[in-house]
């Protein structure tokens, strides 16, 4: 048990819990859909929830779980062509207040 009091997984510092982990390959499945559907150009899947965030001019938001959310923001293209995607934070519904 780590020092928050749930387990962790093998080969990770022992005060990171197990549920960070889990959210974080959530995360990652969510980013290959978003890059998928960024790619072919045609839209986002509704399951990611993809939308701007009101009050703001340019930043989105991404569902990735119940209570999984992003923040990201449109750059300047790196490589022509190609969309530049700025992750701005990754977390709960609390990244609102601070997206």
């Amino acid at each position: 048990m780590s020092q928050l009091g749930a387990e962790t997984k093998v080969g990770q510092e022992e005060s990171t819990p197990t549920w960070y982990y889990d959210g974080m390959t959530a995360f990652l499945r969510a980013v290959i859909l978003f890059a998928a559907d960024l790619r072919d150009g045609r839209g986002f899947r509704k399951s990611l929830r993809v939308k701007k965030m009101a009050g703001y001019d340019d930043v989105w938001e991404l569902t990735w779980a119940p209570d999984g959310r992003a923040t990201f923001e449109y750059g300047a293209s790196v490589k022509e062509g190609h969309p530049h995607v700025r992750w701005r934070r990754v977390g709960t519904h609390d990244i609102f207040k601070r997206p």
